[in-house]
């Protein structure tokens, strides 16, 4: 069974720190990985990708801030967020594996999501 199974999302200050992690059911070798994310009544965005070819791309609003890697002996991909903004609060997503292009091709796989709720 394909899962995506995501943690770390918690309640935190603004200027504060966490580490999200993303452990995968199968072999992710190969395969890119990416976070998103969705605040209330908003679209699910990008906020990072490991493209299978080792490329990286961040969105504007988290460069400097927000640090992608992916652990293939542990099929896991983690997201470390520093200085943390009221407008990083959001459901954060894990997928795995894109279909077609390996840097623009819709991934395959979603997790369920963690919250990630900073405060002021």
């Amino acid at each position: 069974q394909v899962q995506l199974m995501e943690s770390g999302g918690d309640s935190v200050q603004a200027g504060g720190s966490l580490k999200l992690s993303c452990v995968a059911s199968f072999i992710v070798s190969g395969c890119g990985m990416g976070w998103y994310r969705q605040a209330p009544g908003k679209e699910r965005e990008l906020v990072s990708v490991h493209n299978s070819d080792d490329s990286i791309n961040y969105a504007e609003s988290v460069k400097g801030r927000f640090t992608i890697s992916q652990d293939n002996a542990k099929n896991t991909l983690y997201l470390q967020m520093t200085s943390l903004k009221t407008e990083d609060t959001a459901v954060y997503y894990c997928a795995a594996c894109r279909n077609g292009d390996p840097r623009t091709g819709p991934f395959q796989y979603w997790g369920q999501g963690t919250q990630v709720t900073v405060s002021s």
